[in-house]
């Protein structure tokens, strides 16, 4: 199936699309804060640059969208347009998360990562349940936790 916009299009719509502070990311930096956590983004010495660093608790929170991060879920859809790049490249940014969060639990690091469908699509949940959780969690003693829709 043919792209329904042409090349100079396309490219000027997926340049727009950041790696950072996206909607997603902002709205449960903003919970956290609400509930009293205090937080550090991008740090650069960390591995993979997480998302949201709790440095007081030693916990690292990463916001996946679900396309980008390859989940299976129904906001992951292969495009029909290029799928063996595509494919290939959702791999390899699956494989580079899995080897930052290794580095970041081998480093003492806990790790707690938030999907796009928790917040979006069919099985989500509340963004304050979403925000509960990961506040409860980061104040007790966990490893890792994963939220997903």
């Amino acid at each position: 199936m043919a792209d329904v916009v042409d090349a100079a299009t396309r490219s000027r719509m997926m340049s727009r699309i950041r790696g950072r502070d996206t909607k997603i990311e902002v709205v449960i930096r903003k919970a956290l804060h609400a509930r009293g956590l205090r937080y550090r983004t991008g740090v650069r010495t960390l591995p993979g640059r997480p998302d949201i660093v709790l440095a007081r608790w030693r916990a690292v929170i990463l916001v996946h969208g679900c396309f980008w991060h390859a989940h299976d879920c129904g906001l992951c859809r292969l495009p029909a347009t290029r799928p063996e790049f595509w494919r290939e490249k959702l791999e390899s940014n699956a494989a580079r998360d899995h080897r930052n969060q290794a580095a970041l639990l081998e480093a003492g690091w806990r790790v707690a990562i938030v999907w796009e469908c928790a917040l979006r699509g069919r099985g989500s949940q509340a963004v304050a349940s979403v925000a509960d959780e990961l506040a409860h969690w980061a104040r007790a003693n966990d490893k890792t936790i994963e939220l997903r829709g």
